[in-house]
């Protein structure tokens, strides 16, 4: 099943999403009563997608990161040692959709895109085993874990890096029948490839990162788990498209726009 959010002349609403996801003018959504969680129920009202415009697709109340996730990922970034995994989190405020512009703060420079799984928690969750991370998770998701490279290095810590509004991006849809464990992964900025690699290559991978997380803290309905990016992170400008596609899920879209450009 496809879940998502939308804006429709009714309202604001939690759909399924059914038909062809690379065609819209094929596919509807079709309204779920209350919340997408257990086993939804739906309302019988319906619109086609191409009428509708989709938002971020869950409202989490936090996003917890794991940074430094693909070997390849952690040459580029100058190395270390991260047999365990690396955690840090964005604020909920910093959640956008589809096709929202990513506002880049007029006084960072580098911004840097990362493309990333992302996991939906399902269920209220704590001290969960990996081998059962899944009975916990509603679904997967694509995110951007945008972060300004020169606030990272003169802070020593990400917080303001990675926590502006807009850093991050989410959707289209969530799918929950998805075995996470070897997706393609790519990222292109304007058309062009910067990252093309393979969840497989994750460092830790998704009932590891469960594990890990909620060792620390109590998992909700909603959260967010961005699972880390592959190497070729890169800067984003003004003017410039992030497209980040991973495969049996889609493509997150999203503009790129300076603040306080004249």
């Amino acid at each position: 099943m496809r879940l998502g959010r939308i804006a429709s002349p009714d309202g604001v609403a939690f759909v399924s999403i059914e038909g062809p996801p690379d065609d819209p003018t094929q596919a509807v959504v079709k309204e779920i009563a209350e919340h997408p969680f257990g086993t939804p129920t739906f309302t019988g009202r319906e619109w086609p997608l191409a009428d509708v415009r989709l938002l971020a697709p869950i409202l989490a109340s936090k996003v917890v990161c794991i940074g430094k996730n693909y070997a390849a990922h952690v040459a580029e970034m100058g190395g270390g040692d991260f047999s365990d995994p690396v955690m840090f989190m964005k604020p909920n405020t910093a959640i956008v959709g589809p096709h929202v512009p990513i506002q880049l703060p007029a006084d960072a420079d580098p911004v840097h895109f990362e493309g990333e799984l992302a996991v939906v928690i399902g269920r209220p969750c704590k001290d969960v085993p990996a081998a059962r991370a899944a009975e916990n998770i509603l679904g997967y998701t694509i995110g951007n874990d945008v972060s300004a490279r020169d606030q990272q290095k003169k802070d020593g810590q990400w917080t303001r890096a990675k926590g502006h509004d807009t850093f991050c991006p989410v959707g289209p849809w969530i799918v929950t029948d998805l075995d996470p464990s070897d997706l393609a992964l790519r990222t292109e900025v304007n058309g062009e490839t910067k990252q093309n690699s393979r969840t497989s290559l994750m460092i830790h991978d998704v009932g590891a990162i469960v594990e890990w997380i909620s060792a620390v803290m109590t998992l909700l309905p909603g959260d967010l788990i961005l699972t880390g990016t592959p190497d070729g992170v890169g800067p984003i400008d003004d003017g410039d498209t992030v497209n980040v596609t991973i495969e049996g899920i889609g493509t997150l879209s999203n503009p790129v726009v300076r603040k306080g450009k004249s």
